[in-house]
């Protein structure tokens, strides 16, 4: 993804699930307009390598921010950021 911060490892805080801090990552992205409305979010695959998390830590994160209207997703598209 264009203009996205490069990290190629989290330190994640104790106590905190690892999908939860992924997760409020990306929410602060789409805030700041990182991934502005319409836009693709990274894709699992990306996540992980980004984060060093496992696939379904990436899973989770998107997941949650798909319930919480922030994005939706196209099968064989991936996630998108929600027009508001």
């Amino acid at each position: 993804m264009a203009g996205a911060p490069i990290m190629l490892a989290m330190d994640f805080e104790p106590g905190i699930p690892r999908w939860r801090q992924v997760a409020e990552v990306l929410r602060a992205r789409i805030a700041d307009g990182t991934y502005p409305p319409g836009s693709r979010v990274p894709s699992v695959v990306a996540l992980t390598e980004e984060f060093g998390v496992a696939q379904a830590t990436a899973q989770k994160a998107l997941r949650s921010l798909r319930e919480d209207g922030l994005t939706f997703t196209e099968p064989g598209i991936g996630s998108t950021v929600a027009r508001r």
